[in-house]
């Protein structure tokens, strides 16, 4: 059975750091691409970034790049995502996603999704 847990969610002033976890079981780093999404009050679920380790591929949308790191542990069956420079814009409900069929920053191509945990930026 495939699960994917978040953790690491909090509130943070404006300029500081937070990291989510994303613990997954049923498959490994090298077999899915696993993806950070967000989704903030009356908006919808955007993907922020992606990493698949067998093809190397990723990305970062732009309103995170530079800002945000994903990467994984493989040992701990483990992706993570280090937040800094945090805005209240990157206030939302923060998602990791798995599919096996590589990177997409599309929410409809994940088949796994865990149950999301809150990031909120205060300025």
């Amino acid at each position: 059975e495939v699960q994917l847990v978040e953790s690491g969610g909090g509130s943070v002033q404006a300029g500081g750091s937070l990291s989510l976890s994303c613990a997954h079981s049923g498959f490994t780093s090298d077999e899915y691409a696993i993806a950070w999404f967000r989704q903030a009050p009356g908006k919808g679920r955007d993907g922020i970034a992606c990493t698949h380790n067998p093809d190397g591929s990723g990305y970062y949308d732009e309103s995170v790049e530079g800002r945000f790191t994903i990467y994984s542990d493989n040992d701990k069956n483990t992706v993570y995502l280090q937040m800094r420079s945090l805005k209240p814009d990157d206030t939302a409900v923060y998602y990791c996603a798995g599919t096996r069929y590589g990177c997409n920053d599309q929410a409809h191509a994940y088949e796994y999704w865990g149950q999301g945990t809150q990031v909120t930026v205060s300025s």
